[in-house]
């Protein structure tokens, strides 16, 4: 498993009975996770906790005033946390441990070679792997299809002081920017996508990960340079087992050489010292 173990500002305190209770800097939140079916004590302290509705949805409970949003830093990275309406956070604390893989395949790039180190990420979310890479010396491309979630990217990229490195940021459907990045004969040393198990792009675009993966993994190839270094798929939400996600890349890259790794990710739970899994991750890397 790969496992975000190096978090000063998260924790997971606990987790069972169908939900994690986290530490986000010094404010605990109680939110739902269908991972943990085992059972768990009821929490000592709690600042909120979200509550599912049966029709869809949910709603925070709040145990005493919390800010609109605050920061949290990993490291050298900065950023902003808020509950939102559908229980999540803003950030994936699980992530950590492929911000610190893509990081230092770049900079080891970066020692070796004269020429930038050009990073496309897809369904980028609110830029955690952006921020890293960019703090690693990469040229980031930062592409979702969300307008609020791009502003909220941005936003992290400042508080890391970030915000003058060179990232693009794209509001669009992730094929159609691919098809025209082909076109327009653009190249990437690195490529990395989370995608959802369903989605709807800008201007309506159906996505579904069973029909929609392999079809963007195998055009985003052709935006591959010659010194490629990784491509990475993230996925939590899709009941993709990890080798399939794999076999995915071997289909795709299996011309390219490389090596290609696949496994669970996951959190240490510091109360019980279980590892709550988080999704699957699969690499495909080589040194250059």
């Amino acid at each position: 498993m790969f496992l975000a173990k190096d978090w000063k500002d998260f924790e997971i305190i606990d987790a069972g009975n169908g939900e994690k209770l986290e530490r986000w800097g010094d404010i605990v939140l109680l939110r739902p996770d269908p991972q943990s079916i085992w059972p768990m004590p009821e929490p000592a302290h709690l600042d909120a906790h979200y509550h599912r509705s049966p029709s869809g949805g949910g709603d925070w409970e709040y145990f005493k005033q919390l800010p609109e949003s605050w920061t949290i830093a990993y490291k050298d990275l900065r950023f902003i946390v808020r509950p939102t309406g559908f229980k999540h956070t803003g950030l994936f604390p699980e992530q950590a441990v492929n911000w610190d893989f893509m990081r230092k395949i770049v900079e080891n790039y970066k020692q070796k070679h004269d020429s930038p180190f050009r990073v496309l990420n897809l369904f980028a979310y609110t830029g955690g792997a952006t921020a890293a890479l960019a703090a690693a010396g990469a040229e980031v491309v930062h592409l979702d299809a969300a307008k609020g979630i791009v502003a909220w990217a941005k936003s992290n990229l400042a508080e890391s002081g970030l915000a003058d490195r060179p990232v693009r940021f794209i509001i669009d459907d992730a094929m159609k920017f691919v098809q025209r990045e082909k076109r327009r004969g653009r190249e990437y040393e690195g490529i990395l996508m989370d995608p959802p198990s369903y989605g709807r792009g800008p201007t309506g675009e159906m996505w579904k990960i069973e029909d929609g993966l392999f079809p963007l993994v195998s055009s985003c190839c052709d935006l591959l340079s010659d010194n490629a270094s990784f491509f990475l798929i993230n996925s939590y939400t899709t009941g993709l087992a990890p080798t399939v996600v794999r076999d995915v890349l071997k289909v795709a890259l299996g011309s390219k050489g490389g090596k290609i790794e696949a496994d669970e990710i996951g959190l240490p739970i510091s109360r019980s010292g279980l590892i709550l899994p988080c999704g699957c991750t699969d690499r495909w890397y080589r040194e250059i």
